[in-house]
């Protein structure tokens, strides 16, 4: 599995400068949902060990977390998960919508 922690813009613009696909998923360490979410969220990744997929704790990265939701366009929420494609955000989910299911069909429908 490929589960790799942001802390910082820094470590984001290293990310986004790749310019492949970027799964990346904003968690909060405190709240419920955000733990179901995310245990759905390692079971994708450990499904997927041929992609790279991100996470950030927004408690601990929260200027990270803001710049992502104004870089991106997209509402900040926690737990939420993105899929960019370069610049574009080709998918989004959130809370109880967050489910291995529902990111493997999102992965397939947005492979080019």
């Amino acid at each position: 599995m490929s589960l790799i922690q942001l802390h910082n813009e820094q470590d984001w613009n290293l990310v986004k400068d790749q310019k492949k696909r970027i799964i990346v998923m904003k968690n909060s360490t405190t709240c419920p949902v955000s733990h179901e979410a995310f245990k759905e969220y390692q079971k994708f990744a450990e499904g997927h060990e041929n992609e790279t997929i991100y996470y950030l704790n927004v408690q601990d990265s929260r200027p990270l977390s803001n710049a992502l939701a104004e870089q991106t366009g997209i509402k900040h929420e926690s737990p939420q998960v993105l899929i960019l494609e370069g610049d574009d955000v080709v998918w989004h989910a959130s809370h109880w919508n967050i489910t291995n299911k529902k990111l493997v069909s999102a992965l397939d429908q947005t492979k080019a």
